[in-house]
C-alpha cells in the first residue's frame, strides 16, 4: 500500500494523458480493428508508441519550460488566422469526441439498468461538470488515476485465454498478412487519430504549467528553474503514460482478434458484441465489466477533453485559466468547459450510431493532426522560447516521422474515400 501511494504521487500529467487516450472512442476503435484486421493490426501499437511519446514529450516540455500552454504559444508566435483555424477546428472535433464518449456511457448504462439513455446523458454530464467545478485539482487528479484500473481487464483476459504468442509478436514486428484497402486505411486512420490526438497536445502542455505553478506555490518559490532532474522526471512520466496507453491498446486489439476467430464476427455493430472480448475471462459478467470500463474511461477522458477546450479557448482570448483555480477565479475558463460538455451532450441526443461515431472520431483527429505536429516541432526547436532545452536529434527525427506518416495517411484516406 505504501508503494502504491509513492507511485501515485510520482505519476503526473503523463499517466493521465496516456490513460485518457484509451477512452470509449479508443476502446471501440481498437476492438473494431482487432475484429476486422485480426493480429495483423498489432503493428499499429508498436509504431505509434515512439511517435506518440515524441509529440507528447515536446508538448510537456513546452509547457514546463515556457510556463505557457500550447494555444498561447501559437497565439504569440503565429498569425491570428492560424490561431483561429486551429481553435475552431480542434474545438469542433474535441466536442464531437465528448459527445461520442457521453453517448457510449449512456448506452451501456441504459442496458445495465433499463433506464433510458435520455436520463443517463444529463446525469453523466452533470456528474463530470460537478467534479470539475467543485473538486480541488489534487482530488480531481487522484480520482482520475484510479479510474485507469478498469483497463486492466483486457490485459488479464488476454493472459487468461489461449493465445498464439509467437504469431502475435511476429505480427507486431512485421505484419506480413496486412492488406491495404479502403476499410483498413480507414481503421488505421482511426487508430492513429484516437492514439495521437490533438486534445492531448493541449492538455499535457497546460497540465505541466499547472504542475509547475502548484509546485512553485507550495515551495514558495519566486522563480521556477527547470532543471535536468525535472526534465528527466517529465520524460519518464510521459513515457510511462504513453507505454500504458499503447500497451492497453495492444492487448485490446489482441483480445478482439481472438473474439473474431472464436465467435466468427466480421465487424462490431453494437456494444453487446464488443463486450464478448471479455467473455472468456468473465463469463456472464462480461457486459457488466465492459460497461464499467466504458463508464470509467469515459469519466476519465471527458474531463480531459473538456479541460483541453477550456485551456484552448481561454488562451485564445487571454482569460484566466486553470483547474487549480476556483470557479469564481476563472469563470470564463469553466464556462467554456461547461458549454463544450453540454454541446457534446446535445450531439449525443442526435440518435447517431454510437459504434460508428466512436470510430470516426479518431478519423476526424487524424485529418487535423499534421498541421499541429508541424507547429509543435517548430516551437520546440525555437531557441528564443526554449533556450538550451530545444529538441534533440532523436526528438526531431521521431517528430518529423510522425508528421510525414500521418500526412501520407491523410492523403491515402482522402483518396480511398474519393474512390468509394
Amino acid at each position: 500500500m505504501k508503494y502504491l501511494k509513492i507511485l501515485s504521487k510520482k505519476l503526473g500529467p503523463g499517466i493521465i494523458t496516456g490513460a485518457s487516450d484509451d477512452d470509449p472512442s479508443g476502446i471501440l476503435t481498437y476492438l473494431q480493428a482487432g475484429v476486422i484486421m485480426g493480429v495483423s493490426s498489432l503493428w499499429t501499437a508498436l509504431l505509434s508508441l515512439p511517435l506518440m511519446y515524441a509529440i507528447q514529450e515536446m508538448c510537456a516540455r513546452l509547457g514546463l519550460v515556457t510556463d505557457k500552454g500550447l494555444m498561447r504559444l501559437i497565439k504569440e508566435n503565429y498569425p491570428r488566422w492560424i490561431l483561429w483555424v486551429i481553435a475552431l477546428v480542434s474545438g469542433v472535433v474535441i466536442t464531437i469526441n465528448i459527445g461520442a464518449d457521453l453517448l457510449a456511457i449512456s448506452v451501456v448504462a441504459e442496458k445495465l439498468t433499463n433506464l433510458p439513455r435520455l436520463l443517463w446523458l444529463p446525469l453523466a454530464a452533470g456528474l463530470i461538470l460537478f467534479g470539475m467545478v467543485f473538486f480541488s485539482y489534487k482530488k480531481f487528479v487522484r480520482i482520475l488515476k484510479w479510474l485507469t484500473l478498469s483497463l486492466f481487464f483486457y490485459i488479464i483476459t488476454v493472459l487468461y485465454i489461449n493465445i498464439d504468442w509467437r504469431e502475435a509478436i511476429l505480427s507486431t514486428i512485421w505484419p506480413a498478412d496486412f492488406e491495404w484497402n479502403t476499410t483498413t486505411i480507414m481503421l488505421v486512420a482511426a487508430i492513429v487519430g484516437t492514439t495521437i490526438s490533438p486534445y492531448l497536445f493541449f492538455w499535457q502542455a497546460d497540465e505541466e504549467v499547472e504542475e509547475r505553478n502548484r509546485e512553485k506555490a507550495e515551495r514558495k518559490l519566486k522563480r521556477f528553474v527547470v532543471t535536468k532532474h525535472e526534465l528527466k522526471d517529465l520524460k519518464e512520466d510521459t513515457f510511462l503514460g504513453m507505454l500504458f496507453s499503447n500497451g492497453v491498446m495492444w492487448f485490446i486489439i489482441l483480445a478482439a482478434a481472438h473474439l473474431s476467430s472464436f465467435y466468427g464476427l466480421k465487424e462490431i455493430e453494437n456494444f453487446d458484441q464488443a463486450a464478448l472480448a471479455l467473455k472468456p475471462l468473465l463469463g456472464d459478467k462480461a457486459f457488466l465489466m465492459f460497461s464499467l470500463g466504458i463508464i470509467g474511461t469515459g469519466l476519465l477522458a471527458i474531463p480531459v477533453l473538456a479541460g483541453s477546450i477550456g485551456y484552448l479557448i481561454a488562451e485564445v482570448f487571454g482569460w484566466r485559466e486553470g483547474l487549480n483555480r476556483h470557479f469564481r477565479q476563472a469563470k470564463a475558463f469553466y464556462a467554456a468547459i461547461i458549454i463544450s460538455t453540454l454541446v457534446g451532450m446535445l450531439l449525443a441526443f442526435s440518435g447517431l450510431d454510437p459504434v460508428r461515431l466512436l470510430v470516426y472520431t479518431g478519423v476526424f483527429y487524424t485529418l487535423i493532426t499534421p498541421p499541429l505536429i508541424f507547429i509543435i516541432i517548430r516551437l520546440a526547436n525555437d531557441k528564443k522560447l526554449m533556450g538550451k532545452k530545444t529538441n534533440s536529434f532523436t526528438s526531431n527525427a521521431l517528430g518529423w516521422t510522425a508528421f510525414a506518416l500521418i500526412s501520407l495517411l491523410v492523403i491515402f484516406y482522402l483518396i480511398a474515400e474519393s474512390l468509394k
